[in-house]
């Protein structure tokens, strides 16, 4: 017996199938779409539609942008040599709140995980090694999330890093063991910065 109009149905059909939100979360959403005025509705439809258009990927560090080349990578003051690396452009956004760190970004887009079905072909590892051997890059400093998988993923790249003569740290563990580094504070990811090791 279907409860609800068939519009709805999929609306909340296509809410459940974002990340985090469980059936009864995305049935309250496709409600409270359905309560807004049609211009407030229109105009949510048109920021997804305006969002798939004009992002996308940086050519050089992958992470996303609007523009040709992202604001950080077209940032003369920051330094091309030490590239930090991260699992999720959310991750930039967490290590920028720092404001501790100067150099630039490489975004994998994922973590290598074998129960997930990610393997190393599936993230942006071979853009890094290209940008790595073709750059005058001194430092690459990993920093995916100190779980098994950013673990697994960080020594992985170390030892691909390793005949192209470059420094690779890792960041200390003022990041809790398990967590995400988006939550992160920003005194913990300061301090994780300054206390990074060499891999």
């Amino acid at each position: 017996m279907q409860y609800f109009p068939a519009a709805l149905q999929d609306l909340s059909d296509q809410f459940a199938m974002l990340p985090g939100i469980g059936g009864k979360t995305a049935q309250r959403l496709a409600f409270y779409v359905l309560g807004l005025p049609l211009e407030e509705a229109q105009a949510f439809a048109d920021a997804i539609m305006e969002a798939k258009r004009t992002v996308h990927t940086c050519p050089i560090c992958q992470n996303l942008t609007d523009r040709e080349i992202c604001p950080i990578c077209d940032d003369d003051t920051r330094d091309q040599g030490v590239i930090c690396v991260v699992a999720d452009p959310k991750d930039v956004i967490a290590m920028e709140r720092s404001r501790e760190f100067s150099g630039v970004y490489h975004v994998l887009h994922g973590v290598i995980s074998p129960l997930n079905h990610v393997t190393q072909d599936d993230i942006k590892i071979k853009e890094l090694l290209n940008r790595v051997a073709s750059t005058q890059v001194r430092e690459v400093i990993m920093a995916t999330n100190p779980d098994t998988e950013g673990e697994a993923t960080a020594m992985y790249i170390s030892r691909l890093l390793r005949p192209l003569e470059v420094k690779v740290t890792r960041l200390a563990y003022g990041v809790p063991v398990g967590s995400q580094l988006e939550y992160a504070d920003e005194v913990t990811l300061s301090r994780a910065l300054e206390g990074r090791q060499e891999m």
